[in-house]
């Protein structure tokens, strides 16, 4: 049975590895502690961005980083929308549709909390997984991240996610 649920304390450990797979993957070569304990880790104790952690029965392997764009928050591209920042499933989780529920689901709780919209900035190679579940190339770009913006409308309830 997969779950998803919010990063805690007893958590945390499980997503800085997670994380850290996830730079390596994209071929970052941020300093990722630096990323985490810096940005990420005050950002969500502040409360400008939330963390859930896909636990697959087995262990932890996938995260979704997501939030709500405000004034207040030093990322706020599109005010009053809902931003999928970051997603990640390990390679060895892959193909089960895991990712997809994981997105449902951060989706849905950002519908809860009032967003009509939701985007996305996706690099090259997941813009696919994204056009799956219901996003579409919304034509303007963003130079700071070189890549199109991804949007969809949020409903009720409602998985667009296609196929697989």
């Amino acid at each position: 049975m997969i779950k998803v649920s919010p990063l805690t304390d007893l958590t945390k450990e499980k997503f800085y590895g997670l994380f850290k797979d996830y730079y390596k993957e994209l071929d970052c070569e941020d300093d990722t502690a630096h990323l985490l304990e810096e940005y990420i880790m005050p950002d969500l104790l502040a409360g400008l961005i939330k963390i859930d952690l896909l636990h697959d029965g087995e262990g932890y392997s996938g995260f979704v980083v997501y939030q709500t764009d405000d004034i207040n928050n030093d990322w706020n591209y599109r005010e009053g929308e809902g931003d999928i920042r970051e997603i990640y499933i390990a390679p060895d989780a892959r193909g089960k549709g895991y990712g997809k529920f994981l997105l449902f689901t951060a989706e849905m709780k950002l519908f809860e909390s009032g967003a009509k919209k939701v985007y996305c900035l996706p690099y090259e190679e997941s813009a696919g997984f994204f056009e799956k579940c219901g996003y579409a190339d919304s034509q303007e770009y963003c130079e700071e991240l070189d890549c199109n913006v991804y949007e969809k409308e949020l409903s009720e309830h409602k998985c667009s996610c296609k196929g697989e």
